[in-house]
């Protein structure tokens, strides 16, 4: 003899059962996504604010850097060129125009010929060399006569 009680209206409520539970389930994998997606988007606002403040913030130090920088500059050009950052991270100071009062000017000839051969004008060499420009077109006219 076969057992039949558990077929007496199981089938149909077995089906509702099943119907119902998965309902409950594709419910709760929606309000999962939903959450997920919520938690996403205040995660990735959170994050751009960050971001936001922390562009700020640096920007900010920038600026009291070059204002740092500036007051230096103002009170001591010197050491704020020592300081500055170059390109090759060379380090210097300004550049100054040395004292050469005390040199002497050893005025040669050959010099004097090298230099206008090497497209220095008449002025010019008059200038370096203390000599009047008359005096250096001689010495260049000298040259010439030799040659």
């Amino acid at each position: 003899m076969v057992d039949s009680s558990w077929n007496h209206g199981g089938v149909a409520g077995q089906r509702r059962e099943v119907a119902t539970s998965a309902d409950e389930r594709a419910r709760s994998s929606e309000a999962r996504a939903a959450a997920r997606a919520e938690a996403m988007t205040a995660r990735l606002e959170s994050r751009a604010a960050a971001r936001e403040a922390q562009a700020q913030e640096r920007e900010a130090a920038r600026r009291s850097r070059r204002e740092a920088a500036a007051a230096l500059a103002e009170r001591d050009p010197h050491r704020a060129a020592a300081e500055r950052k170059r390109g090759s991270g060379r380090r210097d100071v300004v550049r100054q125009d040395r004292d050469v009062s005390g040199y002497a000017t050893l005025v040669d000839g050959e010099r004097i010929r090298t230099l206008a051969a090497r497209g220095a004008s008449v002025a010019g060499l008059a200038a370096v060399f203390g000599l009047g420009e008359d005096e250096i077109a001689r010495v260049l006219a000298a040259a010439e006569e030799e040659a």
